[in-house]
């Protein structure tokens, strides 16, 4: 295609775009982002593309290789069009009968649909299972209909539509107006108003300002940046695009964690893209709008997810934050004006231009409008990223579309916004998920990873996780935060190792708060969040491991005992056979004993019984 060099060529582009569409021609779209690359689909793509050239059907079945589209533990996905079957952990050694059977023959590969779990039903189309059935995919849904590498694809189903509009409609004051008004909030954490952050930005006095795009998220089981970025690089950077016309910008980055190759490769290939078509540069579609975007691999370390460390590392000088007395819209990169947001908020920008404030207002709550994606992990049955509206509620997410506790277990508690969030207890999971709500209780939105957590959970151990995580990641640059953080972790280590003493519940709040109140950056102000959540719901665990030297939740392997039960041991030896120790002993069809001293407490007798008969005591 030739350069796009007006409002009106990009209007006749889309429309050429769409006019070489067929309808009725077969696709089959194949899901490729990294967690679909890590159960092999690139052998599958290329199975696919042999056995099409094997039975001369080359050319006349279309391939769409697409990022993820959520339901990850499922993956790869294949998707056959028109007839909208969706196929799941497809292997190379399913291609043959996916070509023969549903292509040619028109029939259904029944082992390779979805099964309700309940039911024993199969189901047919991706919107009828349950984990997609009670989503509301409005940014990510986009994912399963281009292909990312592919701008004609973008284009084709409305995108830099948005853009077009602002630029051939609206003054950069009435696009910050409409941000502020569609309510919508950073998706990075904070939840700051975006539309008040546009317009301190643009305000703010300065030679040059610039934008942003925080891609370096580093929440353990987190993902929902590298989804979109993998699968819809186009949304985010049309987002931008936007941004930058109305605080005032010519000149934008994209900050990228560096563990995520895959989301830096297929941005910095659509920015080369947009360059080619004559969509980023100077005069972008005939007008007087000059903007450009670079690449920007991050340094690795979690503190480059703060705005100010990020934008230390853009400079090329350590990741450090710096005390927020000084506002980044004022005074930001290279001391300019500078406008932060991260990927999903981004991403949200073309959504509310498209729609109109108004539809994008009707969903969500009072203080948090639009939708959500999070990252479902845990002790629950479907994980992966969901969509939702804002004020669903934790029970709704859990249940309806994670599917419920995996395994036997029951529902504990469940930990949002990550390192620096909370655990909620059961009590709570009717409570409505928005900004304000989770931060009344203890916890915060973040940038949205949810973990679910069963009764085999020990809600002390959770915490010595998170804040072994935080020690390591913090900077070192408050001592409040490097030292109080340590010694946070060092305290509950002791309690987990049967070392508890009284005075621990006691000595950890306050240590909270010296953390809390004299750390200049968020993640030493909310790194004692995991700690003081699980004291506050969880506080007789606490009890239990320093006052009787138990674990609750047979855990913690200084506080536990595993024993067989005689009365269900039926001798069968598996128990022997996986103990890494050999701490069994036993005959074969006999009762078998644990010897104490010599078990090392690694769970494995535990997890190999079929027969209930190991305990922990």
């Amino acid at each position: 295609m030739k350069k796009i060099s007006s409002l009106q060529e990009l209007d006749k582009a889309r429309q050429e775009i769409l006019d070489r569409i067929d309808p009725e021609k077969p696709v089959v779209t194949i899901t490729s982002g990294t967690s679909a690359r890590a159960y092999g689909s690139e052998k599958v793509i290329d199975t696919l593309r042999k056995e099409l050239k094997k039975q001369g059907l080359t050319g006349k079945i279309d391939i769409r290789i697409t990022g993820g589209q959520g339901f990850d533990e499922r993956e790869p996905l294949v998707m056959v069009s028109p007839q909208d079957i969706l196929y799941q952990q497809v292997k190379p050694a399913d291609i043959a009968d996916i070509v023969s059977e549903t292509l040619i023959g028109n029939k259904v590969v029944d082992r390779l649909l979805y099964k309700d779990a309940e039911t024993g039903e199969t189901v047919l189309h991706k919107m009828d299972i349950p984990f997609y059935k009670a989503q509301s995919p409005y940014i990510f849904g986009n994912n399963s209909k281009i292909d990312p590498t592919s701008l004609d694809d973008y284009i084709a189903i409305g995108g830099y539509s948005a853009l077009a509009k602002v630029l051939r409609e609206n003054s950069p004051e009435e696009v910050v107006e409409m941000i502020k008004k569609s309510g919508l909030r950073g998706r990075g954490g904070g939840g700051f108003p975006t539309g008040r952050k546009w317009e301190s930005c643009r305000n703010a006095p300065g030679k040059k300002h610039y934008v942003i795009c925080n891609a370096d998220e580093g929440d353990p089981g987190a993902y929902m940046d590298r989804g979109l970025l993998e699968g819809n690089p186009h949304s985010v950077l049309e987002g931008m695009m936007i941004g930058a016309y109305a605080i005032g910008s010519d000149e934008g980055y994209v900050y990228v964690r560096y563990e995520y190759p895959l989301a830096s490769e297929n941005v910095e290939r659509a920015i080369e893209q947009l360059r080619t078509y004559g969509l980023l540069g100077k005069n972008i579609l005939g007008t007087h709008f000059n903007f450009d975007i670079t690449v920007s691999r991050g340094g690795g370390a979690f503190i480059c997810g703060e705005s100010t460390a990020l934008m230390a590392s853009l400079e090329g000088k350590a990741g450090e934050p710096r005390a927020k007395h000084i506002h980044t819209v004022e005074s930001g990169l290279w001391d300019q004006p500078t406008d932060l947001n991260n990927v999903e908020t981004w991403a949200n920008v073309p959504l509310i231009i498209n729609k109109g404030v108004d539809w994008y207002t009707s969903i969500g709550t009072e203080g948090s409008k639009g939708t959500k994606i999070f990252s479902l992990v845990g002790k629950v049955k479907n994980t992966g990223l969901v969509e939702v509206p804002m004020g669903i509620t934790i029970r709704e997410v859990v249940e309806n579309i994670g599917g419920g506790i995996s395994g036997n277990g029951k529902l504990k508690a469940v930990q949002t916004g990550g390192p620096s969030g909370g655990a909620i207890p059961t009590s709570l999971i009717d409570m409505p998920i928005d900004y304000d709500r989770l931060t009344e209780v203890g916890s915060m939105m973040g940038s949205g990873g949810m973990i679910v957590m069963d009764d085999k959970t020990c809600m002390v151990d959770i915490a010595k996780y998170f804040m072994n995580f935080l020690k390591d990641e913090s900077c070192g640059k408050c001592t409040t935060c490097r030292e109080g953080t340590r010694r946070m972790y060092e305290v509950l280590n002791a309690i987990t190792e049967g070392k508890g003493k009284e005075g621990d519940i006691e000595l950890l709040e306050d240590l909270s708060w010296i953390v809390a109140e004299g750390s200049l950056c968020a993640l030493g102000q909310t790194a004692p969040n995991p700690v003081l959540s699980t004291i506050k719901y969880f506080r007789d665990e606490y009890e239990a491991h320093i006052k009787e030297k138990r674990c609750p939740a047979g855990v913690c392997k200084a506080l536990i005992t595993y024993s067989i039960d005689e009365a269900k041991c039926t001798g069968c030896g598996v128990c022997k056979t996986v103990c890494p120790a050999d701490a069994i002993t036993g005959k074969k069809k006999e009762l078998h004993t644990i010897d104490p001293d010599t078990c090392i407490r690694c769970g494995a007798c535990l997890a190999a019984c079929n027969f209930d008969a190991v305990k922990v005591v």
